[in-house]
């Protein structure tokens, strides 16, 4: 394992020099490609210095030791051993997480699509506050929002909505949000007190470039019709709303949030593209299912993945146990403390895959 540490200090180095270069930075595109790649290899190399040092220093303290005859002195050294020690295996956990091989999609935008599940309107009323614990969330880390299709019912519940996270890491936070979300509260309409169950599916996909999946324009069924709102009402007279059929796979889009036509149709071909996308990765993850038995981040959206229960204040996720009591910050966007203990389940997961064997034997 150090040797491959090694190898990337020494192309951290190069690049450094590199992305410095006048004849590198006029080239735009390719700089950009090479700060990126700087960058991530910069947490690395800071940690694999940090390891070094205090191995350094441990092997420091056992030689002094080996001579020191002061009893106060012994006591000190020793003292300092078992922190140093404490801190190479803390800063080896850390790397063998910075070397595991990173989700490609990770940085890319995503797309999220969210359906009220069983319970009626409550689920709707649920499903937008979901919504709009997303929106929050994504606020709270510098990201845009970009709706695609929000269809809400009279009493301001979602149906059904779909919206694109813009910004780097998107798809890092949200990829373990794909699932099914129950509530459990006494509904506002609710006279007599009792506790309703009600649920909503949320579907994770990445923003796919049209590299990544062929469409051919002679597959596809374009349709447009004028735009309506809840209640019929029509957001303008102009035939802006587009409907596209995917012959092959026989997928509909729609998206009639733009007046303009043309944003319209880039929309829905950017929700086209993800769907083939996760039709084309879902293949992938049943063949290597077996060897991954993976529970966190699966994406298996007729799992039951997290309980909301307003009544007692608490956020339950069921793929890894964590409960908390702050449902109102929780629901408000901060959703950092289920999301973090998601992301490092899912690291642990990785690693018990991988055997940890590989840093051994470096």
């Amino acid at each position: 394992m150090t040797d491959k540490l090694d190898k990337l200090v020494d192309r951290y180095n190069f690049l450094t020099e590199e992305i410095a270069k006048p004849e590198v930075i006029a080239d735009n595109n390719s700089w950009k490609k090479l700060v990126k790649e700087h960058s991530t290899l910069t947490p690395i190399v800071e940690t694999y210095e940090e390891y070094k040092k205090a191995q350094s220093q441990l092997a420091d303290n056992l030689e002094a030791v080996g001579s020191e005859t002061d009893k106060d002195m012994l006591a000190m050294l020793h003292e300092d051993i078992s922190v140093q020690k404490k801190r190479i295996a803390e800063l080896t956990e850390q790397l063998k997480v910075l070397l595991l091989p990173k989700d490609p999609n990770d940085d890319k935008n995503v797309i999220i699509e969210i359906r009220a599940g069983a319970g009626g309107e409550e689920a709707a009323l649920f499903a937008n506050e979901i919504r709009r614990m997303y929106y929050m969330f994504a606020e709270k880390n510098r990201w845009k929002i970009e709706e695609i299709d929000i269809e809400e019912n009279e009493l301001g519940g979602l149906k059904e909505g779909s919206f694109m996270v813009v910004g780097e890491g998107a798809y890092s936070k949200f990829k373990f949000e794909s699932g099914v979300h129950r509530v459990q509260r006494v509904p506002e309409t609710e006279t007599q007190g009792r506790i309703h169950t009600s649920t909503v599916t949320v579907a994770v996909l990445p923003e796919v470039e049209d590299i990544d999946i062929e469409i051919r324009p002679e597959d596809l069924v374009v349709e447009t019709c004028k735009s309506s709102g809840a209640g019929g009402q029509h957001i303008n007279k102009t035939e802006s709303a587009i409907r596209i059929l995917h012959k092959p796979s026989g997928i509909v889009v729609e998206c009639q949030e733009e007046r303009s036509q043309f944003k319209n149709r880039d929309k829905a071909m950017k929700m086209l593209r993800a769907k083939l996308y996760d039709i084309e990765k879902t293949k992938q993850d049943d063949a290597i299912a077996s060897e991954r038995k993976s529970q966190v981040g699966t994406g298996d959206r007729s799992e039951r993945i997290r309980t909301y229960n307003f009544n007692e204040g608490r956020v339950t996720d069921h793929r890894i146990g964590k409960t908390i009591y702050a449902i109102d910050a929780f629901v408000d966007g901060d959703m950092d403390d289920i999301i973090d203990p998601l992301i490092y389940a899912d690291q642990q997961e990785q690693l018990r895959a991988l055997g940890q064997g590989e840093w051994q034997r470096g």
